[in-house]
């Protein structure tokens, strides 16, 4: 039981840059390479802050923001011109950003592993005769709490139709008096801010260091792939899938162990790419002759 709750912990931080990822992906059809490491780099701005002496969660209310105009401004200035390249150039760009941000951590906070606190504290609870702690718990409910306002505002108001707007149809978005730059600047904005937030779940167990999300940005990627591209529950799903299919399988598995628990989500992608390219909740392109 104990390893089925923390596999969907472990699948709620996958879930969270998985759905940063999809963000990308539906708002400028880029697949951002970095997102974890700008996860990692919103998170040493919180523990920095924490340093000079403010209380975590005003630290947090001033990273989210922050993450956010962050994102606007890697659009605005960078991915913006590799619009209407080819893929492999966006592609490129982001792992450069990855590489360049990776090693900026290292230079401004050097390498040292540090310890990071959590937000929900070390109290610990008794379910179904378990315990488990409240960060696990906190963990997950962040992930369902994110995706269900992710949802409401992508469906319910108008900024959120019209980012659905400029990023399937950016031309006719724009004859409709829709800004599609902006919305692309906009998405890219709540992305990076949705993978902060997986990178102040992951510290507290991964320790803070420079590579501390790039095994988790893998398995994201994975998840991201099962669930489809274009999915946000998709993204919850394939996160949650991975993270449990990993922890039980190098639990229980005796020759696959911890060393080779990575094999196991990677093949279940491959599967799933194989049968149904566009992920289980991705949507199908229709080619029209």
């Amino acid at each position: 039981m104990i390893q089925l709750i923390d596999g969907v912990a472990i699948g709620s931080i996958y879930g969270l840059i998985a759905m940063a990822i999809v963000l990308v992906f539906r708002a400028t059809k880029v697949i951002n390479v970095a997102q974890g490491e700008f996860a990692v780099l919103s998170t040493y701005f919180v523990w920095q802050m924490l340093q000079w002496g403010v209380n975590l969660y005003l630290a947090i209310l001033i990273m989210l923001p922050v993450s956010f105009l962050l994102g606007m401004l890697v659009q605005r200035t960078i991915i913006r011109r590799t619009e209407g390249k080819e893929h492999l150039v966006s592609i490129t760009v982001t792992i450069g950003m990855l590489l360049i941000i990776n090693q900026a951590i290292g230079w401004v906070w050097s390498t040292d592993v540090r310890s990071f606190p959590s937000v929900f504290g070390d109290g610990n609870f008794v379910l179904a005769g378990v315990r488990v702690s409240a960060h696990t718990i906190g963990t997950i409910a962040v992930l369902l709490s994110t995706a269900a306002l992710i949802h409401i505002f992508m469906v319910k108001t108008k900024l959120g139709l019209a980012m659905r707007s400029a990023a399937e149809h950016a031309q006719w978005s724009r004859l409709a008096g829709i800004p599609a730059s902006s919305m692309f600047m906009v998405g890219w904005g709540f992305s990076l801010a949705v993978g902060a937030l997986a990178g102040l779940l992951a510290a507290p167990t991964l320790f803070l260091e420079p590579n501390m999300l790039l095994g988790a940005s893998l398995y994201a990627f994975a998840a991201a792939a099962i669930g489809g591209f274009d999915s946000l529950p998709g993204a919850v799903v394939g996160g949650i899938t991975v993270g449990v299919i990993e922890n039980l399988a190098g639990s229980y598995i005796e020759f696959i162990g911890s060393d080779l628990k990575i094999v196991v989500p990677l093949l279940l992608m491959f599967v799933v790419l194989l049968t149904r390219p566009s992920g289980l909740f991705g949507t199908r392109e229709v080619n029209r002759v």
